[in-house]
Protein backbone atom coordinates (compact mmCIF):
# COMPACT_ATOMS: atom_id res chain seq x y z
CA UNK A 1 0.00 0.00 0.00
CA UNK A 2 1.33 3.42 -0.94
CA UNK A 3 1.43 6.26 1.56
CA UNK A 4 0.50 9.76 0.36
CA UNK A 5 0.03 12.40 3.05
CA UNK A 6 -0.49 16.08 2.20
CA UNK A 7 -1.03 18.91 4.66
CA UNK A 8 -1.00 22.68 4.23
CA UNK A 9 -1.18 25.89 6.18
CA UNK A 10 -1.20 29.61 5.51
CA UNK A 11 1.61 31.57 7.15
CA UNK A 12 1.33 35.32 7.52
CA UNK A 13 4.78 35.98 6.08
CA UNK A 14 6.01 36.59 2.51
CA UNK A 15 6.83 33.62 0.28
CA UNK A 16 10.54 34.46 0.12
CA UNK A 17 10.82 34.40 3.91
CA UNK A 18 8.86 31.16 4.37
CA UNK A 19 10.71 29.36 1.56
CA UNK A 20 14.11 30.53 2.81
CA UNK A 21 13.44 29.26 6.33
CA UNK A 22 11.56 26.03 5.52
CA UNK A 23 13.86 25.18 2.61
CA UNK A 24 17.01 25.47 4.73
CA UNK A 25 17.65 22.02 6.22
CA UNK A 26 19.56 23.50 9.17
CA UNK A 27 16.20 24.77 10.49
CA UNK A 28 14.44 21.38 10.29
CA UNK A 29 15.13 20.38 13.94
CA UNK A 30 13.54 23.68 15.04
CA UNK A 31 10.15 23.03 13.47
CA UNK A 32 9.96 19.27 12.89
CA UNK A 33 9.20 17.68 16.24
CA UNK A 34 10.65 14.30 15.20
CA UNK A 35 13.91 15.47 13.62
CA UNK A 36 16.92 15.55 15.93
CA UNK A 37 19.65 16.58 13.48
CA UNK A 38 20.53 17.24 9.85
CA UNK A 39 24.07 16.93 8.48
CA UNK A 40 25.24 17.92 5.02
CA UNK A 41 26.86 15.04 3.12
CA UNK A 42 27.65 17.32 0.19
CA UNK A 43 28.90 20.91 0.50
CA UNK A 44 26.30 23.71 0.61
CA UNK A 45 24.61 25.55 -0.99
CA UNK A 46 21.64 23.33 -1.70
CA UNK A 47 21.15 22.26 -5.31
CA UNK A 48 19.84 19.26 -7.20
CA UNK A 49 22.03 16.35 -6.13
CA UNK A 50 22.75 17.68 -2.62
CA UNK A 51 22.58 14.98 0.05
CA UNK A 52 21.52 15.45 3.67
CA UNK A 53 21.64 12.92 6.52
CA UNK A 54 18.70 13.12 8.95
CA UNK A 55 18.40 11.57 12.40
CA UNK A 56 14.83 11.35 13.65
CA UNK A 57 12.36 9.57 15.92
CA UNK A 58 9.14 8.11 14.57
CA UNK A 59 6.64 5.76 16.19
CA UNK A 60 9.01 5.20 19.11
CA UNK A 61 12.00 4.28 16.94
CA UNK A 62 15.19 6.16 16.16
CA UNK A 63 15.84 6.24 12.43
CA UNK A 64 18.51 7.61 10.14
CA UNK A 65 18.09 8.31 6.46
CA UNK A 66 19.66 10.31 3.65
CA UNK A 67 17.66 12.62 1.43
CA UNK A 68 18.82 13.69 -2.00
CA UNK A 69 17.50 16.90 -3.52
CA UNK A 70 15.81 15.94 -6.81
CA UNK A 71 14.04 19.21 -7.66
CA UNK A 72 14.65 22.78 -6.55
CA UNK A 73 12.73 25.83 -7.74
CA UNK A 74 13.88 28.58 -5.34
CA UNK A 75 10.97 30.20 -3.56
CA UNK A 76 8.41 27.79 -5.03
CA UNK A 77 9.21 24.07 -4.68
CA UNK A 78 11.69 21.70 -3.07
CA UNK A 79 11.58 17.93 -3.58
CA UNK A 80 13.85 15.44 -1.84
CA UNK A 81 13.80 11.69 -1.71
CA UNK A 82 15.42 8.75 -0.05
CA UNK A 83 15.69 5.22 -1.32
CA UNK A 84 16.14 3.98 2.24
CA UNK A 85 14.56 0.70 3.09
CA UNK A 86 12.14 -0.37 4.34
CA UNK A 87 10.36 2.89 3.47
CA UNK A 88 11.55 4.89 0.46
CA UNK A 89 10.17 8.41 0.91
CA UNK A 90 9.67 11.50 -1.21
CA UNK A 91 9.07 14.83 0.55
CA UNK A 92 7.78 17.89 -1.28
CA UNK A 93 7.54 21.47 -0.04
CA UNK A 94 5.57 24.01 -2.05
CA UNK A 95 5.13 27.71 -1.35
CA UNK A 96 2.79 30.18 -3.02
CA UNK A 97 1.53 33.67 -2.27
CA UNK A 98 -2.14 33.66 -1.29
CA UNK A 99 -2.65 37.21 -0.01
CA UNK A 100 -0.55 40.28 0.47
CA UNK A 101 2.33 39.08 2.63
CA UNK A 102 0.98 35.54 3.24
CA UNK A 103 2.12 32.15 1.99
CA UNK A 104 0.41 28.81 1.52
CA UNK A 105 2.89 26.11 2.46
CA UNK A 106 2.18 22.54 1.38
CA UNK A 107 4.07 19.60 2.86
CA UNK A 108 3.62 16.21 1.19
CA UNK A 109 5.20 12.84 1.94
CA UNK A 110 4.78 9.90 -0.40
CA UNK A 111 6.27 6.45 -0.45
CA UNK A 112 5.69 2.77 -0.74
CA UNK A 113 6.76 0.81 2.33
CA UNK A 114 8.23 -2.60 1.61
CA UNK A 115 8.48 -5.82 3.58
CA UNK A 116 7.21 -5.74 7.13
CA UNK A 117 6.75 -1.94 7.03
CA UNK A 118 4.06 -2.37 4.34
CA UNK A 119 1.77 -4.06 6.88
CA UNK A 120 1.63 -0.90 8.99
CA UNK A 121 1.21 1.56 6.11
CA UNK A 122 -2.27 2.76 7.11
CA UNK A 123 -1.45 3.57 10.77
CA UNK A 124 1.90 4.96 9.63
CA UNK A 125 0.11 7.39 7.28
CA UNK A 126 -2.20 8.48 10.10
CA UNK A 127 0.75 9.12 12.41
CA UNK A 128 2.52 11.02 9.64
CA UNK A 129 -0.54 13.24 9.06
CA UNK A 130 -0.73 14.06 12.77
CA UNK A 131 2.99 14.86 13.00
CA UNK A 132 3.04 16.88 9.76
CA UNK A 133 0.04 18.95 10.85
CA UNK A 134 1.78 19.77 14.13
CA UNK A 135 5.01 20.57 12.30
CA UNK A 136 3.29 23.07 10.01
CA UNK A 137 1.60 24.68 13.02
CA UNK A 138 5.04 24.97 14.64
CA UNK A 139 6.69 26.58 11.61
CA UNK A 140 3.76 28.99 11.31
CA UNK A 141 4.21 30.02 14.96
CA UNK A 142 7.97 30.41 14.57
CA UNK A 143 7.71 32.56 11.46
CA UNK A 144 4.77 34.67 12.56
CA UNK A 145 6.37 35.59 15.89
CA UNK A 146 9.80 36.57 14.57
Amino acid sequence: MAVDVRVETVISRPVAEVAAYAGDPSHAPEWYSNIDSVDWQTPPPMRVGSRLAFAARFLGRRIKYVYEIVELVPGARLVMQTDGKPFPMRTTYEWEAVQEGSTRMVLRNTGRPTGFAAIGARPMAAAMRTAMTKDLARIRTILETR
